[in-house]
Order: C-alpha cells, then sequence, then structure tokens
C-alpha cells in the first residue's frame, strides 16, 4: 500500500485555488465537517456523488483537524 503524502496548508490552497486538486473533509460525520469546513472543500458523500465525473488524474486533498 503506498504511504500517504503530507503537504502543508499553503500548499493545498495553492493547488486547490488552482483547481489542481480537490479539497475532501476527510469525516464521514457531515455535522463535523459542517464544524471543520475549509473553503472550497466538499464532503466525502459529495465525493462519493461525484466520484464518477472527477477526472482520474485529478489530485485529491482530505484534511482533517
Amino acid at each position: 500500500m503506498e504511504q500517504v503524502k503530507r503537504i502543508d496548508p499553503a500548499t493545498a490552497h495553492q493547488k486547490t485555488e488552482s483547481g489542481e486538486a480537490l479539497l475532501v473533509c476527510a469525516y464521514d460525520n457531515d455535522q463535523k465537517c459542517r464544524e471543520l469546513h475549509l473553503k472550497g472543500s466538499i464532503n466525502l458523500t459529495e465525493l462519493q456523488s461525484k466520484l464518477a465525473t472527477i477526472p482520474k488524474d485529478k489530485e485529491i486533498i482530505f484534511y482533517c483537524k
């Protein structure tokens, strides 16, 4: 299994703002995602509903606090 690559918040912000990556809240609890929402992010439920339309080469950045 591949190691999880960690990136700093500034890099994550740059990648999501430029459209290079998709920012996803890693919690499966919608209430917790609403509490910890970051601008431009989606939750796991939204990610699952969009999986078929997300390009295979699109980077997905998961976050948790």
